[in-house]
C-alpha cells in the first residue's frame, strides 16, 4: 500500500530513529542527530529528527544513563518523552534508522511502502560510505538539502543488495537497557561514530576536528564484562 504524503512533507525530510522502548537507544540517537546538524549547518534546515519505539513507553521520560550520556556529549535533553511507533510515523518518514534487524523489519512489515527508505543505523553507514558524494545534489541550492537527503536514501536503497555486512551484528546497536553508565557512554560514542558518516553525507558539510573516526567501534569488550541486554529499549 502506497503511503499517502501531504504537500507540505515535499519541504522537510524527516528521520524517524527506532529502537523499542523509545528510551535509549532512539533517543540518544535522535538527540544526537539534532546536534551534528545544528552544529555544521546552524539550524535544523527542514531535516525533521523524531524517534518512537516498537514497544514504547509512552509517555516515559528518558532513561537516566541515557540522559546523562547525552548532556556529557553536549546534547539537549528537554522535552522528551517515549513514543509507540505508530502508522502516522512511518508514513510520513523519508529516512527509517533502527537500533537492530528486528526493529528494521518491525516497520518494514508494517507496509506503507516502507522497505526501500529503512534501514539499520549501521547498515545506512555502511551504505553511505561508498556512496560517491560528488554526485549527490547541491545542499547550498534552495531546498537542496531536502532534495540531497532524499538522493542519498534511494543511493543506499540501490546498494543494499550489493554490498552485505561482514557480520549478521555488524549492523545492530546492542541494548544499554539496565547497564551501568560506562555501558551506556560506549554506546552512545558507537552512535555518534555511526551517526558522522550519515550526517556529512545529508548535509555535505563534513565535521568537525575530533569527530569520530571512519570505522564505528563496537562497546569495548571491557564494558561489556559480567552484563548482558536484557530487552531491547
Amino acid at each position: 500500500m502506497a503511503a499517502f504524503r501531504p504537500p507540505e512533507a515535499d519541504q522537510v525530510f524527516r528521520i524517524l530513529h527506532v529502537s523499542t522502548g523509545n528510551v535509549c537507544r532512539s533517543p540518544i540517537t535522535e538527540r544526537l542527530t539534532r546536534l551534528a546538524v545544528v552544529e555544521r549547518l546552524g539550524s535544523d534546515a527542514g531535516l525533521v529528527v523524531e524517534s518512537a519505539g516498537t514497544w514504547g513507553h509512552v509517555g516515559a521520560p528518558m532513561e537516566a544513563h541515557a540522559a546523562q550520556v547525552l548532556d556529557e556529549f553536549g546534547a539537549d535533553t528537554a522535552g522528551f518523552t517515549g513514543r509507540e511507533l505508530l502508522d502516522e510515523h512511518v508514513i510520513r518518514a523519508d529516512l527509517v534508522l533502527t537500533a537492530t534487524r528486528d526493529h528494521r523489519a518491525q516497520v518494514i512489515s508494517m507496509g506503507h511502502s516502507a522497505g526501500l527508505r529503512t534501514f539499520t543505523l549501521k547498515e545506512f553507514t555502511r551504505l553511505v560510505r561508498v556512496i560517491d558524494m560528488g554526485k549527490l545534489p547541491d545542499a547550498r541550492e534552495p531546498g537542496g538539502l531536502v532534495i540531497r537527503a532524499r538522493a542519498l536514501s534511494r543511493a543506499a536503497a540501490a546498494l543494499r543488495g550489493w554490498l552485505a555486512a561482514p557480520t549478521a551484528e555488524a549492523d545492530e546497536v546492542q541494548d544499554p537497557y539496565g547497564a551501568p553508565i560506562p555501558y551506556f557512554r560506549s554506546v552512545g560514542e558507537e552512535i555518534r561514530s555511526a551517526l558522522d558518516p550519515v550526517v556529512t553525507a545529508i548535509t555535505g558539510v563534513p565535521g568537525t576536528p575530533g569527530t569520530p573516526g571512519e570505522q564505528p567501534p563496537g562497546p569495548p569488550a571491557a564494558d561489556r564484562r559480567g552484563w548482558a541486554p536484557p530487552h531491547g529499549r
